[in-house]
């Protein structure tokens, strides 16, 4: 039995027994007889002529002319089919086939016509070719690629320098060299903030004492402008208008901010003309508080009157105020009209402007320009106090080391503050005031005569009570109660 189907051969007969053509020899098939002959020619069979054209190499039937097989590759066009009883020869690469002549490029033709292949490629690498003949010498030192001043090599294109900078441009040395980076921005950046902490002046402005307020909800700061004149050379009081000769302090700017929970911040402003009892010393406009017992007594005065308990308190004199502006670049403004107040040193055209330390101050003090006076002008401060904040909290700012910290010195050097107050609370407190709720405390009478103090200012008692007691359960404000700030025209 065998795979080989009975009528696959020509005269019927059986496959070979054995793979002769494995050693190049002709294979025989019952009623026939071939024997190799010379390369290139044609051998007849018994009773034949030779007739096999040039490049045949399997002889004829008996009594017949020798049937060509398969043309050489180099017996060119005219080549007879192959028998198909014919099994083609196995050889190793670059053999020559038996009646097979070299092909063109220096391969041997199989018979049946088929080119020598090529070999197999293999994972080894041939060597390099040698310079060519009659190719010029390589220069002094050129050893080939990656030699001493080849490619790959020293010196060379891709060379040391090269494969440093690849070396370094790999993921590792690139995540290791960030981490150092960031390891040093955060060393600086503590060490910056515990120094900028230590400089903070405190005082001892919140006390306990008997019938003081009960903690309510969210935290409240009182922020006072004070119009010290402490430091600021006999130059400085000229350029800013302050004027020579007054001694003391007194306080001009009264602000409480509430920092709710969840929500908005809210600003208040308190008059500084509102006429109040103050501890121990009966009623008076409010500002005296400060002139007789500094922030501390205007602490517990404004903590009786609002039933609000203070948190915190930062305040800040002429000289901080005009030094900050500076420090953060001025600020910018847009006015609706023109505003000159000689008593205040302020001479501002019409129109966006960036205003610097000295303007500011001028803006923040003039209230002679307008019919309700300190009424409009605390509602300025208001304004301005944000875009002071929105500026010196501003990405540019804070992204900059060369303006934040020059600014940040210049803010914790300016301000007073009380003993549990922290840098990273400022901050905070910097950041609500960016965009805050404001409103002025509800005024009963804006012109009321007092038998002590001139004319004063007297609050509404009653809505005043209903706002401060919203802030300290944590419900919304009634929105009858909110003034919001407008600049003064």
């Amino acid at each position: 039995m065998t795979d080989w189907p009975d009528d696959w051969f020509r005269d019927g007969g059986q496959p070979p027994a054995n793979d002769q053509a494995a050693n190049g020899s002709a294979v025989t098939v019952p009623g026939r007889t071939a024997r190799p002959g010379p390369a290139g020619s044609g051998s007849a069979g018994p009773g034949g002529a030779a007739g096999a054209p040039a490049g045949s190499g399997v002889a004829g039937p008996a009594g017949g002319a020798a049937a060509p097989t398969t043309a050489g590759a180099a017996g060119g066009s005219g080549a007879a089919k192959a028998d198909p009883t014919v099994r083609l020869s196995s050889r190793s690469p670059g053999q020559p086939s038996p009646g097979g002549q070299p092909s063109p490029g220096g391969r041997t033709a199989r018979a049946g016509g088929w080119p020598e292949q090529p070999a197999i490629r293999t994972g080894t690498r041939t060597a390099r070719p040698g310079p060519r003949p009659g190719a010029p010498s390589p220069q002094p030192g050129y050893r080939g690629p990656g030699g001493p001043g080849g490619p790959g090599g020293p010196g060379g294109p891709g060379g040391s320098g090269s494969g440093r900078l690849r070396r370094w441009l790999r993921p590792r040395p690139i995540l290791a060299a960030i981490a150092v980076l960031v390891a040093l921005a955060l060393v600086a950046g503590l060490a910056s903030y515990f120094y900028l902490d230590s400089r903070l002046v405190k005082k001892n402005v919140l006390v306990n004492y008997p019938g003081r307020p009960a903690q309510g909800a969210g935290q409240n700061w009182l922020i006072t402008g004070s119009d010290s004149r402490q430091g600021l050379t006999n130059a400085q009081i000229r350029k800013l208008s302050t004027g020579f000769g007054i001694s003391g302090q007194r306080s001009d700017t009264i602000m409480v901010l509430h920092i709710p929970s969840n929500g908005r911040p809210v600003l208040i402003s308190l008059p500084r003309d509102s006429y109040v009892p103050i501890p121990g010393y009966g009623y008076n406009k409010i500002n005296a508080a400060f002139s007789i017992g500094g922030p501390a007594l205007l602490a517990k005065t404004v903590q009786n009157i609002t039933g609000l308990r203070i948190d915190h308190y930062m305040g800040i004199g002429f000289g901080g105020f005009v030094r900050v502006v500076n420090a953060v670049g001025g600020v910018r403004m847009c006015l609706p009209r023109p505003l000159t107040d000689p008593a205040a040193g302020l001479h501002l055209h019409k129109g966006c402007q960036v205003l610097d330390g000295a303007e500011a101050l001028g803006y923040v003090r003039s209230r002679h320009l307008f019919p309700t006076q300190d009424l409009q002008r605390i509602q300025d401060q208001r304004l301005f106090l944000a875009a002071l904040l929105r500026k010196l909290t501003s990405t540019g700012v804070i992204l900059n080391p060369f303006s934040s910290y020059p600014a940040a010195a210049d803010v914790i050097g300016s301000l007073t503050v009380d003993q549990g107050t922290s840098l990273y609370q400022l901050v905070q407190t910097a950041f609500a005031l960016r965009h805050p709720i404001t409103t002025t405390i509800p005024i009963a009478n804006a012109n009321f005569l007092t038998q002590n103090a001139g004319d004063a200012l007297l609050w509404n008692k009653t809505l005043a009570r209903e706002l401060f007691n919203a802030l300290n359960k944590g419900t919304p404000i009634p929105k009858g109660l909110i003034t919001g700030s407008t600049q003064g025209a």
